[in-house]
């Protein structure tokens, strides 16, 4: 039975939502904070950090701030979703539906981090976390820190001091930590932008 593009979209969305928060919890409940395993010599490792606020560690006004932004998070993937299901009644390609499917698994999976790991683990400043601490959580519903893993400092050298500004400073590229949820995101963006923007534009 051949399965439609609406029903490979699902698929693919619980596929990410799921391995991106096993590999979260897995991280959650066996490193502390800031703690690395090497995987590809010094290209790349599992670097446990936590974001609490928008990309690359970025904050936003406090507390209010994070509800703020997470509300706002929740309303666009929910946008997201009834443009997913327009798309399906209209039947639309399956690349198109893939692309749109990895931004929506993407947002929800770092949007489940806000909501609920501050509730569901303990703080993992020195310690492994706990799930389903007998004292409570890290932190109240909505303020949660968002759990990042993948790091690829591909180079890692020092500026030359005869540099201006940057003289005799560390450079890493790629420097930012990020998650699987992350990764959706950005696949699908750079997929829909570079094979099928016409779609859209046609639209």
């Amino acid at each position: 039975m051949k399965l439609s593009s609406g029903k490979i979209a699902v698929i693919v969305i619980f596929a990410i939502l799921a391995i991106d928060q096993v590999v979260k919890i897995w991280i959650k409940t066996h490193m502390a904070l800031h703690e690395s395993i090497p995987v590809f010599g010094n290209w790349f490792s599992i670097y446990f950090t936590e974001n609490p606020g928008m990309a690359f560690g970025l904050k936003f006004g406090g507390e209010v701030g994070k509800i703020f932004l997470t509300v706002f998070r929740i309303a666009l993937v929910a946008l997201i979703g009834v443009y997913i299901s327009r798309l399906i009644k209209r039947g639309a390609p399956l690349g198109v539906m893939v692309g749109i499917a990895l931004i929506f698994a993407g947002a929800v999976g770092n949007i489940i981090d806000s909501l609920f790991y501050g509730l569901l683990f303990s703080g993992s400043e020195g310690q492994v976390a706990t799930l389903f601490p007998a004292g409570g959580g890290y932190a109240p519903f909505l303020q949660g820190k968002v759990v990042d893993m993948l790091y690829f400092p591909i180079i890692e050298t020092t500026f030359p001091t005869w540099l201006p500004v940057w003289g005799g400073e560390e450079f890493i590229f790629f420097r930012p930590i990020f998650n699987i949820a992350d990764s959706a995101i950005t696949t699908g963006v750079i997929y829909l932008l570079l094979f099928k923007r016409g779609y859209f534009l046609k639209k």
